[in-house]
């Protein structure tokens, strides 16, 4: 078996769009079978004490509970051993695209941090379809990768 492919989702304080992008990512990789060959990260170059309100409500409303997730910090070195970072607009990441096998994707998604129930909730749809997309390919890279 080879090595997992790793997906990270990362933001500067891990407390709004990360966390949803995370959350949407676990439940692709479930509904997919690809529990045993997709790893997922999350992170914050600058992580928060805790999720915000607002998007811990916006996604109870879509069946996700993050009330009992903590920000966290992500390193260089974790990052640079993922094959997708999607980052969220706010990225204060120092990867070397140049000398790096990362494939690095800048979502440029608003923070949903103040923001009305309305405003997370158009900003949630967004990336629920951009976690989907990017499990399309790494659905497509896995079935190559066991034929």
């Amino acid at each position: 078996m080879s090595d997992p492919i790793r997906v990270a989702f990362v933001c500067v304080r891990n407390a709004g769009r990360s966390q949803m992008a995370t959350a949407f990512a676990e439940r692709e990789r479930e509904r997919r079978g690809l529990e045993d060959e997709v790893e997922i990260l999350t992170g914050g170059t600058h992580p928060a004490d805790h999720v915000h309100e607002e998007v811990v409500e916006a996604m109870r409303e879509a069946g996700f509970d993050l009330s009992d997730r903590v920000p966290r910090g992500i390193t260089t070195e974790e990052l640079e051993s993922c094959d997708y970072v999607a980052t969220m607009g706010c990225s204060t990441l120092d990867l070397d695209a140049d000398a790096s096998r990362v494939d690095v994707r800048d979502w440029a998604l608003e923070d949903p941090g103040g923001q009305d129930l309305d405003g997370v909730r158009e900003i949630r749809d967004e990336i629920e379809v951009r976690v989907s997309d990017l499990f399309d390919e790494i659905e497509a890279r896995s079935e190559v990768t066991r034929t």
